[in-house]
């Protein structure tokens, strides 16, 4: 799932195509506004609120749009072919004026709410990471609100801070030599997590490439994250993955099992490839099988796609 220094680049892109602009086209193919129109309106501004899209036009009106697992917005002039043309059945929206056609593709949520009325969208929201309002204490105050809580599924919750997910909190946790499965109460300077958390972001906010290491050479971008069965970086023990939090939310959780001490799943420890790559042939060369349910007896690494909550 796209995070929030995506989700922030997106905002951007779109602002710069649309803001200030007329649309001269609404196409917004969702049942519940297939026969909404906002052609002639004024697109005042495009906003991220931690992984959530706000286009705000005129009239009081709020575009919201949420990218899920699939979801991209593209931009390109306005009577010019899409250059990276996806298929059409899975548009979900078309905005344009006279200079730019913005493209909504797999969009996993879109909206249509009166701007003052956006909290019920948003509002739940914790501090956004990356928002002109960011506020570690805040965040920090949240995040140690409920201490007995594995601190990976604390810091994939929009509620205790909006705009992380699986990526930077595999990355952070690793950083910090934490295991996602560390209650929160034993997770050490929950101040120095939650700035970390906001560094990473924003340093990756300007660039298309997500690296957390500082290297952007293809393969070495990350520490952990989609490197299952891979040697860390550091210490050379292999990578591990498993699931992390309550269903149906449970996501995916990367760590090295030496640099990163504390509680982990019960492992039977089964070769595991890195995240999407094809499985091996022979049975001691498959990738992670069924998700379990956190740690536990039974626990085992996922295998497939993990299910994503908003």
């Amino acid at each position: 799932m796209p995070e929030g220094d995506v989700v922030w680049r997106t905002a951007q892109r779109l602002h710069a195509a649309l803001a200030g602009r007329t649309l001269t086209l609404c196409d917004l193919r969702w049942p519940s506004l297939a026969t909404t129109d906002l052609t002639g309106r004024e697109v005042l501004e495009v906003v991220a609120a931690g992984k959530h899209l706000l286009t705000r036009v005129e009239g009081g009106l709020t575009l919201h749009s949420h990218l899920r697992m699939d979801g991209s917005w593209h931009v390109h002039r306005t009577g010019e072919t899409w250059a990276r043309r996806r298929p059409e059945n899975g548009v979900r929206a078309v905005l344009a004026n006279e200079a730019w056609t913005a493209v909504g593709h797999e969009l996993g949520m879109l909206d249509l709410v009166p701007t003052d009325a956006e909290s019920g969208l948003v509002g739940h929201l914790g501090p956004d990471v990356l928002g002109p309002g960011w506020d570690a204490a805040e965040a920090g105050r949240r995040l140690a609100a409920a201490p007995d809580r594995p601190v990976g599924a604390a810091l994939l919750d929009q509620r205790v801070l909006a705009g992380v997910g699986t990526f930077f909190m595999a990355e952070c946790l690793f950083l910090r030599g934490v295991s996602p499965w560390t209650a929160v109460r034993g997770a050490g300077d929950l101040d120095a997590l939650v700035a970390l958390v906001h560094r990473l972001l924003t340093a990756n906010r300007d660039r298309a490439v997500q690296s957390t290491t500082g290297d952007l050479r293809p393969g070495r971008q990350q520490y952990v994250h989609s490197r299952s069965g891979r040697p860390c970086r550091r210490c050379g023990t292999t990578i591990r993955v498993a699931p992390i939090g309550e269903p149906p939310q449970e996501r995916t959780a990367f760590y090295c099992p030496r640099c990163q001490p504390g509680p982990t799943p019960t492992d039977d420890g089964r070769r595991q490839a890195p995240l999407g790559a094809a499985r091996a042939p022979g049975p001691t060369a498959r990738a992670p099988g069924p998700a379990s349910r956190g740690p536990g007896p039974t626990s085992r690494a996922p295998g497939g796609r993990p299910r994503y909550g908003r």
